[in-house]
């Protein structure tokens, strides 16, 4: 009876109904969007390192995140393969480097990735395809889902092969296509052969950003690092593939403000629709006082009462928040269609939003509670 009641009362001012459902919608809309923005900017942080084909990472003790790396020697992956667990070894190179937009001939700067083209460094099948293609003196292979800013680079590939431009003041050739996306770092990926990365950026032979370490199968991925970190000097860190993701994510969730500002937007739409619900219930609560206490004296306890009040902050929070869940998936469309970054719906995330609604309204509810103890029989009597 009492959720017909609760029902029945939201029905009966359809547009306040309206202006709630909207309200509601409108906060789960932008916790959706905030939360979906800041895990795809994180994912795009780490949009290659899920990708490599490692057990282990050597970076410098320097590293701070992908645009300061530090570098390391040779001589430390030679010291590496001491140790029997090691199966192989494989150099890194990376950079940011003037890419010449083949229209408007502006320079824009694009990440560059590097390694031996003999050795499977990036498990990613389109670069697994394409990655022949740098063997080749003064060629790369193109990232297709970077932004614009470079000029129609994956069109000119598609219908002519390739396309000749130049990185740092270098003509290089672009003879294939691959797909990573945009990142934190840049905008675009480009890769080159480490011969062809050591002349464009005029680096000497033997120092690189990562050393990449492959274990023999079977092997304690754990008691692998913890041998390398005591074997190794301290100039370098041993980190396992996920402890190397996390720690970019790390870096661009705390020092600096993106997380922040995240959280903030999160935390708007919660306070929004809380407020928007206080004051539709607070106002049909008012307007029902009378009906409330008609009950009261019919024998209908407070805590009754307050049931009714809950049921209508749960009815209201169960309707608004498909039509932000829809609105959002629209949001997330457009977005990724813009900027190429992997913004996607997840079961979690709508989860959390779903829960964290739940809980807006049924705080703002029993904050509207406090009007019903206004429902004294004898005054409406």
């Amino acid at each position: 009876m009492l959720a017909k009641l609760a029902w029945y009362q939201l029905i009966t001012e359809k547009r306040r109904l309206l202006a709630a459902l909207g309200g509601i919608a409108f906060a789960a809309l932008l916790q959706l969007v905030q939360s979906g923005f800041r895990d795809a900017l994180f994912t795009s942080a780490t949009v290659f390192y899920s990708r490599l084909a490692a057990d282990l990472v050597l970076t410098s003790s320097q590293y701070e995140y992908v645009l300061a790396t530090g570098t390391i020697t040779r001589r430390r992956l030679s010291q590496t393969l001491a140790l029997p667990e090691v199966e192989s070894v494989a150099p890194m190179y990376m950079g940011m480097a003037p890419f010449k937009n083949i229209v408007t001939h502006e320079d824009k700067r694009i990440f560059v990735l590097a390694w031996d083209p003999d050795q499977l460094v990036l498990n990613e099948p389109s670069i697994v395809q394409s990655i022949h293609e740098v063997k080749l003196p003064n060629v790369a292979i193109f990232d297709a889902l970077s932004r614009p800013d470079f000029g129609p680079i994956a069109e000119r590939v598609r219908q002519n092969s390739s396309v000749t431009t130049e990185v740092a003041g270098h003509r290089t050739k672009v003879a294939g296509l691959f797909e990573l996306g945009p990142s934190f770092a840049g905008n675009g990926h480009l890769i080159m052969s480490d011969t062809s990365f050591r002349k464009t950026f005029n680096r000497p032979e033997g120092v690189f950003e990562f050393g990449l370490v492959r274990l023999k199968p079977g092997t304690n991925v754990a008691a692998a690092q913890a041998a390398l970190i005591a074997a190794l000097p301290g100039d370098v860190k041993v980190m396992t593939r996920d402890q190397f993701s996390a720690l970019e994510q790390t870096f661009w969730n705390t020092s600096t403000p993106i997380g922040f500002i995240f959280l903030l937007g999160q935390f708007i739409g919660v306070v929004v629709g809380a407020v928007i619900v206080y004051q539709i219930l607070y106002t049909d609560v008012s307007d029902h006082l009378s009906e409330y206490a008609t009950l009261k004296a019919m024998g209908y306890s407070d805590r009754r009462h307050y049931v009714v009040v809950l049921e209508e902050a749960l009815i209201l929070s169960v309707c608004g928040f498909p039509l932000g869940f829809a609105l959002a998936q629209g949001v997330y469309k457009i977005a990724r269609n813009a900027t190429h970054l992997p913004i996607e719906m997840t079961a979690e995330r709508a989860i959390v939003v779903f829960v964290l609604t739940l809980g807006m309204c049924g705080g703002a509810g029993m904050l509207a509670m406090r009007k019903l103890k206004a429902a004294d029989p004898a005054e409406v009597f």
